[in-house]
């Protein structure tokens, strides 16, 4: 199975560092967020990757390519260890640019070729994952190979403000969770349940045919691939996995402080100095 990254968008909630930085490379401690869904699509077995970005993100195509100069130094000054760290992964990478910023459902036509007749896992780059068990990519696949499916990941969020979210309205709680519609933003109140959609997806080829049917007859503005994901739906062809992993969420300011905090807690190297540090903070008066 492929891989695509959704990785146009301008990024605007994290203004003024997108001005200049695609969002796909803020960084966690040291890991550009990129970097989470390479590294997960590496662990699922996926050889090939498409990005879809802009003529904004060059510094991204920069990112994923061989820096062999610095490479050949850090050899020559047997430090190996900082060699391995540049390496770009162990993907075959190709790059598509959406020329204008039309919606998610344009931007999925373009890995239509890229896709050809097979399923194919797309990730959008505010959803990070860490921790252990299985990954999102791992969990998508084994249940599309259950079946046969398009599927979507999902984080059951009991207690939460889930409004802001694509919510699933389950028409089987499984498993696998059979999908009868993708709820976007539901009104307080009205939520069908509390699993919300995260950014991780496995389509099958039916749902580029039914962009391109929706596409043919769309109005103009923005076009987004949700009306899609419903048609399945209706057609009994979409399913829901939930996710087991730590989900880190990088699209606004507070939720990356906070997957920033998280993901260095994580860290063998990092986790002391900071717990102490934040004690200190803690007990000191403001």
């Amino acid at each position: 199975m492929k891989g695509v990254i959704v990785a146009a968008g301008y990024g605007t909630r994290l203004l003024p560092f997108t001005k200049t930085v695609p969002k796909e490379l803020i960084p966690l401690v040291d890991r550009p967020a990129i970097s989470f869904i390479l590294d997960e699509f590496v662990d699922a077995g996926i050889e090939e990757v498409l990005i879809i970005g802009s003529r904004r993100k060059k510094s991204l195509e920069d990112f994923l390519d061989r820096e062999v100069e610095l490479e050949k130094v850090f050899h020559e000054e047997h430090r190996d260890q900082l060699a391995q760290m540049i390496k770009p992964p162990a993907l075959r990478t190709t790059f598509v640019r959406q020329q204008q910023m039309n919606g998610t459902g344009h931007a999925l036509l373009l890995a239509q070729s890229f896709a050809g007749n097979e399923p194919v896992i797309v990730a959008y780059p505010d959803d990070l994952f860490m921790g252990a068990g299985p990954n999102p990519s791992q969990q998508l696949v084994a249940v599309h190979q259950q079946t046969g499916g398009s599927v979507l990941a999902v984080l059951d969020m009991p207690g939460a403000d889930v409004s802001r979210f694509g919510v699933v309205a389950p028409d089987d709680l499984g498993p696998p969770i059979k999908v009868k519609q993708l709820v976007e933003k539901p009104n307080p109140g009205t939520e069908p349940s509390r699993l919300v959609s995260l950014g991780r997806y496995v389509f099958t080829p039916e749902l580029f045919s039914l962009l391109e049917h929706g596409l043919s007859h769309h109005q103009g503005g923005e076009y987004y691939h949700i009306h899609a994901i419903n048609q399945l739906g209706a057609l009994g062809r979409l399913f829901a996995v939930p996710v087991v992993q730590t989900h880190l969420d990088v699209g606004d300011r507070l939720s990356y402080a906070q997957a920033f905090i998280r993901y260095a807690l994580s860290r063998s190297d990092l986790k002391e100095p900071l717990k102490a540090l934040v004690a200190d903070l803690l007990s000191s008066p403001q």
